[in-house]
């Protein structure tokens, strides 16, 4: 059985965190970081086209080849990246996708915790900001900001 997992959402949600956390909690999981693939291995910018997408989408089907739990995060809008999580989707025996649902000042709120705090501050992350990027299929879960990361990952790894 195959699985993928797909933790989407605007910078400062919470996504990364949770994704690693869910990717200690499930032996055998595949965890696949789009900041680390875009930015750090390939160094491109966000927009149609670019070569994250390919990428993410290769190491994604390794995983499904070699039936690893396949945990994709990242802002992943659905505007550069639907197209290509839509056909990952069809090809899993199982795909859940999750947003965080946030607003922007709750994203600038959390921001303020985070490592990268010093980094860019609100003005970057509201120019960024994706509202109600969700991808519109029937089983995508809308994470709220209540929701702790033990909920999340209780949620995405079936254990709540």
């Amino acid at each position: 059985m195959s699985d993928l997992i797909i933790i989407r959402g605007n910078s400062g949600s919470g996504k990364t965190t949770v994704a690693r956390a869910l990717h200690d909690r499930l032996p055998g999981s595949l965890l696949i970081d789009q900041d680390v693939v875009r930015r750090d291995m390939l160094q491109t910018h966000d927009h149609p086209g670019n070569l994250s997408i390919d990428l993410m989408e290769t190491i994604s089907r390794f995983g499904l080849a070699h039936d690893q739990i396949v945990i994709l995060e990242g802002i992943l809008s659905k505007a550069v990246y639907g197209d290509m999580l839509t056909s990952l989707a069809q090809d899993f025996d199982r795909a859940q996708a999750y947003y965080y649902d946030l607003t922007l000042a709750e994203t600038i709120e959390r921001h303020q915790t985070r490592s990268q705090a010093g980094s860019f501050g609100p003005d970057a992350l509201a120019k960024w900001f994706l509202p109600h990027d969700v991808l519109g299929w029937p089983e995508e879960v809308l994470i709220p900001a209540s929701w702790s990361i033990a909920e999340a990952v209780a949620e995405m790894s079936g254990q709540k």
